[in-house]
């Protein structure tokens, strides 16, 4: 009898460490399942934080608005400080939505000597101004929805026209080099010209 409950005890002690081990194991799993998970929503994090169009160096996002992505832009000091100069800057930073063609500094370069000085002297204002506008189109335009010949009306009044020429776009002469860098208030293709409004 004495042996017969030893034998009993010894299976239950048995019992306990076998059952005591699998909710060991089981909460081990639990914790690396908890862990794979946090790093995969961690990395998903990153990611989407990471969404963008790059230029200039610098990532162009969704969560800044036209102005403050181009400011990020080295290739963009020219156009930022001309509309910084224009007093266009709280206007592009609104709602919109914009369609901005954004000249590099290189295409501002390419103007006759002396017209970006000109241009953004203090009583040239209104003259910036116009020449900045025409680069503004009121909506959304992305590269899908530009077509070969397609005119529109820009902020300034006048029109510019698409064109399509051995697979490249062309806004008027100028070539958009990036596409579709996009802003909380809008959307940004960069051009290799300045667009110059007709007198």
């Amino acid at each position: 009898m004495k042996k017969q409950f030893l034998n009993v005890a010894m299976c239950l002690s048995l019992l306990a460490l076998v059952s005591a081990c699998n909710s060991s194991k089981s909460t081990s799993a639990t914790d690396s399942t908890m862990t794979d998970t946090s790093m995969t929503m961690a990395d998903t994090t990153t990611m989407n934080t990471q969404e963008g169009v790059m230029v200039g160096g610098a990532l162009m996002v969704p969560t800044k608005n036209i102005v403050e992505n181009a400011a990020e832009s080295k290739d963009h000091t020219t156009l930022v400080a001309a509309v910084k100069a224009a007093g266009l800057a709280e206007t592009l930073s609104g709602k919109g939505p914009f369609t901005v063609f954004a000249p590099t500094n290189e295409a501002f370069d390419k103007l006759p000597a002396g017209t970006v000085d000109k241009l953004l002297k203090p009583e040239m204002k209104k003259d910036l101004s116009g020449v900045l506008t025409y680069h503004v189109v009121a909506g959304n335009y992305k590269a899908a929805d530009l077509k070969d010949g397609l005119e529109l009306s820009t902020v300034q009044g006048q029109k510019i026209k698409f064109s399509y020429k051995g697979g490249q776009w062309y806004v008027n002469d100028a070539k958009i080099t990036i596409t579709d860098a996009v802003s909380n208030n809008g959307v940004t293709h960069v051009i290799d010209g300045v667009l110059m409004p007709k007198k």
